[in-house]
């Protein structure tokens, strides 16, 4: 885990953002090391930088990143690549993978069997983005890292 200044995505050139990058092989292994990753990563953060940080926010983290690795296990070929970073009150879950088809969510089907991770992912986040790259794409979910004071759980209204 490094902590690496910014100034070209909008936040202010004194502030830093902590992150951690990590080359997943692709394995059948690959998506439980992902998850525990990312809690590591988040239970890190808030022992070594007090940064609150609730209870569902590490859950929710723990599925998007189950979500988009699988799928990016299951759709392209070769190793994936993840970033996690906190940005904020949010992390920021970034997958990239080497299949240059874009995702796209299926319309609801409670009769359809599987293949509803991204829109879990989608309903969960505050923030969803897919990115094409130069090779392949990169898939972005914001996801905040405290519930409301009010009492409302975080993330986006279901649609």
């Amino acid at each position: 885990m490094e902590s690496v200044p910014l100034g070209e995505d909008g936040t202010a050139p004194d502030e830093q953002t902590i992150q951690t990058t990590v080359a997943l092989d692709g394995d059948d292994t690959c998506i439980a090391q992902a998850r525990h990753l990312a809690a590591g990563f988040l239970t890190r953060i808030q022992a070594e930088h007090g940064l609150p940080i609730s209870r569902r926010a590490l859950d929710l983290t723990q599925l998007v990143v189950s979500e988009l690795v699988t799928n990016a296990r299951k759709y392209a070929p070769g190793p994936v690549l993840m970033d996690l970073r906190i940005v904020g009150d949010t992390v920021e879950v970034v997958v990239w993978d080497s299949e240059p088809v874009l995702p796209v969510a299926r319309a609801a089907d409670a009769g359809r069997v599987g293949q509803h991770g991204l829109e879990i992912v989608m309903a969960v986040a505050q923030g969803f983005e897919v990115q094409r790259e130069p090779v392949g794409k990169r898939i972005t979910a914001r996801i905040a890292l405290l519930d409301d004071p009010g009492g409302d759980i975080a993330g986006r209204s279901p649609v």
